[in-house]
């Protein structure tokens, strides 16, 4: 008896362990080429228990291997006009540019991702300074996520000097 009783609460641990873990996907933006609009990637958005929001990002552009690219959110979730229609870069807390966990950066500020030699990077960003609240100043919804095919400097402002925009996508509640 001890034995199925020891048995019960490692599989009730365990389930719970997992359920602290565990992510709710809230948002995606299918990422096009702004000149032929094909894909070139995707970002999904995840509500942690934590209360961040946590993006994973990737991109495919076999035509951009073994390049850096600049990746940023912008104001407006329109990417007509070649990704000109998303505006600038979304920066609600009104912060200086910069690179992303440095002394000065905004919530828009993604950065430089190195594309490898078939075109593909992947990363993941988790923040408090995301939500997906309505009427919140942190709300990511709506909002236009822009490829850049250029680097970004971390200093010029209030873009980083980050280049045309490449790519384009609009970030979606997930229903």
């Amino acid at each position: 008896m001890k034995h199925y009783f020891l048995c019960f609460a490692f599989a009730l641990s365990a389930t719970l362990m997992g359920c602290a873990n565990k992510e709710r996907e809230v948002a995606s933006a299918n990422l096009n080429s702004t000149a032929n609009n094909q894909s070139i990637g995707m970002a999904k958005f995840y509500q942690l228990n934590d209360g961040k929001i946590k993006m994973d990002l990737e991109i495919n552009m076999p035509e951009r291997a073994d390049s850096t690219v600049a990746v940023h959110f912008h104001e407006h979730g329109d990417c007509g006009n070649m990704g000109e229609n998303t505006h600038g870069h979304w920066n609600p807390t009104n912060e200086p540019h910069g690179k992303w966990d440095s002394d000065a950066f905004h919530s828009g500020d993604i950065g430089n991702i190195a594309l490898d030699g078939k075109g593909h990077a992947k990363i993941t960003v988790s923040t408090s300074r995301w939500s997906i609240a309505d009427g919140d100043i942190k709300d990511i919804i709506g909002r236009g996520i822009i490829v850049h095919g250029g680097t970004d400097d971390y200093q010029t402002q209030p873009t980083g000097n980050s280049g045309p925009r490449i790519g384009c996508g609009v970030i979606a509640a997930v229903k």
